[in-house]
């Protein structure tokens, strides 16, 4: 099998796991993929438009088949795929509102009512489209997380040549080459080779951390520099990234949602009203000696009751209200995926952050370079490190270059450069009128350069350096000795944040991280957060968030691929927009596109508001069908100001939810 047709087995494979849309389907073109983009929606407000129209036509001179035909494109675009779905659903046993609705809007046909339901129709498929396009978003972050995995690997043969295979063919002790700057595809151990590793992907620290021969390294990690071989200890189906990717899955299935209450509600009140009518329409001839046809016969009554309490003012105006919320949190930056969310987050009381990326930069900061002897010459120590690390790409590279560069310093002139993967750095630099040697790493790949007594002094910097959670590397030119130390550095305005998040509301505020303890208790006691939990992987993070959203209410607010299953998991996740992995993005209920967390309070205090606004309308829907149906079933009300009734309930708890705009 070819390397082409592997990777199209891969990408039909993953169509058919995750479950995705129709439109993604591998087996349609492009072009053919387009036309099934937001079909339903599509299909909605040409619907929309279509019974505007037909309003218009009725009022014009000979325009009143025009009119007719207008209604039948509604009845077309709207109804026909109301009418399957009901028809599918009553096949199953299962009495719905979507049948109630779709009943309703189909039986005022029969008393010359087509405009009415062609009305309903309309409303009942907006308010069904917005639903689905939520809904949606729930199998984005598996998409993301299977793009985070290479999909295929180079495998070294018997006889050390190199081909590639699709990890899904990749056994347990298959060995497998990783190139600089590649994505390691499944877990194993190192048995040639070494090199620098980026873990940010999987823990959220950015620290690059050497591996070499014996080493184990996951599935996700990012090979920074140097070339190794490694021994596969696990099938792609045991792999850490397929491990967050069932972790993610489990949490959205168990995600807790509000609208369950509501449907199973709403079946109950659909086979109660639909049997209600055809009981009143079957036995009020025989009760009270009335004509089964006709404008006052019981068929008339009964279906002016069934259009009277089709809820649709329930079905309507509740999406509104949670509509004009999230486009006024728009406004503010905050995506808000679906007015489920804002119930969840009204019940919140406790908000947990992640670190990294969340209430730090997420990038390092040279903040202090400390000599190992009396003499101190940091302005050419900086020009050294310059010099060297222009060449590297991890992060404390980054750090030590941006740190140059804002001080307006040119590195100096090097000969014969040469990287150790995974340790560090050496070449000769040109300092004065002759050439030094130098070297910049870790502190196992310096100490053997330094004499004793430096090398004693140096542990002893380091274990203070450690202490307060800072990340090091040490340069050493000629028989001089730097430490260079570096931390992630708070976001501008994160303890103002914090601290206004304290006073406007009574919510008990957490860090969880994967940072070493000492970084942790520090960032922690910086921000005077309530508790910290430090060294947590993706499970342990998984864990603590189930746990606390059994007890209570917990906003999850995170940025990496790492925070993904607890996003998911939590009563509300909220991920960072900018520095937001996609996967942590799509995971998410809520996106603060520009990272301003500073809007968070802003927002726990919106949805209160729409709290407050959907009890309202619900209270409000649920008076105008109990006063339209009881009188329209009694014969008081014409058909035609049951209508009137109903649909001005609808436009009442409009009006209300747009309060929300303020």
């Amino acid at each position: 099998m070819t390397t082409t047709t592997k990777k199209s087995a891969v990408v039909f494979d993953e169509f058919f796991e995750m479950g995705l849309e129709d439109h993604l389907s591998p087996f349609l073109t492009p072009h053919s993929r387009r036309w099934g983009v937001n079909a339903m929606l599509n299909a909605s407000l040409l619907a929309t438009f279509l019974l505007i129209l037909a309003f218009i036509l009725r009022y014009v001179p000979n325009g009143l088949p025009l009119s007719h035909f207008c209604l039948v494109g509604v009845y077309f675009f709207a109804g026909i795929p109301a009418l399957i779905e009901s028809i599918e659903d009553t096949m199953r046993l299962e009495i719905n509102i979507d049948i109630l609705m779709t009943l309703a809007a189909f039986s005022s046909v029969l008393i010359g009512s087509p405009m009415e339901g062609g009305m309903l129709l309309v409303l009942f498929a907006l308010s069904g489209s917005m639903e689905d396009a939520v809904t949606e978003k729930a199998k984005g972050a598996i998409s993301s997380l299977y793009k985070l995995s290479p999909s295929t690997a180079t495998v070294v043969g018997d006889l050390g040549e190199l081909h590639e295979l699709s990890v899904k063919d990749i056994l347990a002790g298959t060995i497998i080459l990783i190139k600089a700057g590649e994505i390691v595809p499944l877990d194993g151990n190192i048995i040639e080779g070494a090199s620098s590793v980026n873990l940010v992907h999987l823990t959220g620290e950015n620290e690059p951390i050497t591996k070499k021969v014996g080493d184990i390294i996951p599935a996700g990690a990012q090979n920074l520099e140097g070339t190794f071989t490694m021994q596969v200890s696990r099938p792609s189906t045991e792999s850490t990234v397929a491990r967050i990717i069932k972790l993610v899955t489990l949490a959205q299935d168990s995600k807790p949602r509000i609208q369950r209450w509501f449907d199973s509600v709403s079946e109950k009140y659909a086979a109660t009203v639909i049997l209600l009518t055809i009981f009143f329409a079957a036995s009020f001839p025989l009760l009270f000696s009335m004509p089964f046809l006709g404008e006052d016969g019981s068929l008339y009554r009964s279906i002016a009751f069934l259009i009277a309490a089709s809820p649709c003012a329930l079905i309507i105006a509740t999406p509104i209200a949670y509509l004009s919320a999230i486009s006024t949190c728009a406004r503010k930056g905050i995506l808000i995926k679906g007015g489920v969310t804002l119930d969840a987050l009204e019940k919140c009381s406790v908000i947990a952050f992640d670190k990294t990326g969340t209430l730090t930069k997420g990038e390092l900061e040279c903040v202090e370079i400390t000599p190992l002897q009396e003499t101190d010459r940091s302005n050419i120590s900086i020009r050294v490190a310059y010099a060297l690390e222009r060449h590297a790409v991890h992060p404390i590279a980054h750090a030590i270059v941006k740190h140059a560069k804002n001080q307006g310093i040119k590195p100096l002139k090097i000969q014969n450069f040469k990287s150790v993967p995974g340790y560090g750095l050496e070449a000769e630099v040109e300092v004065g009128s002759e050439f030094v040697q130098a070297f910049i790493g870790n502190i196992e790949y310096i100490l053997p350069k330094l004499p004793i007594e430096k090398a004693s002094h140096l542990s002893t910097l380091v274990d203070n350096a450690k202490r307060q959670g800072r990340v090091l590397t040490i340069l050493v030119m000629g028989e001089e000795g730097y430490l260079f130390q570096f931390e992630d550095m708070l976001r501008p305005g994160m303890k103002e944040t914090i601290r206004n998040l304290k006073q406007s509301g009574d919510w008990r505020l957490l860090m969880l991280t994967g940072d070493h303890p000492e970084n942790a208790s520090k960032i922690a006691g910086e921000l005077q957060m309530d508790e910290y939990y430090a060294e947590l992987r993706p499970e342990d993070k998984l864990k603590y968030v189930s746990e606390i959203s059994q007890e209570k209410g917990l906003v999850m607010v995170g940025d990496g691929i790492n925070d993904a299953p607890a996003l998911a998991r939590a009563t509300v996740g909220i991920s960072m927009g900018k520095v937001g992995s996609t996967t942590a993005i799509e995971a998410a209920d809520v996106v603060l596109l520009h990272d301003n967390l500073e809007r968070l309070g802003w927002l726990m205090n919106k949805a209160g508001d729409t709290k407050k606004i959907v009890t309202q309308n619900l209270t409000l829907a649920a008076a105008v069908i109990l006063f339209a149906t009881t009188p329209a079933l009694l014969g008081w009300v014409p058909l035609w100001l049951a209508v009137v009734l109903h649909e001005g309930g609808t436009v009442l708890v409009g009006l209300n939810a747009l309060r929300l705009l303020k």
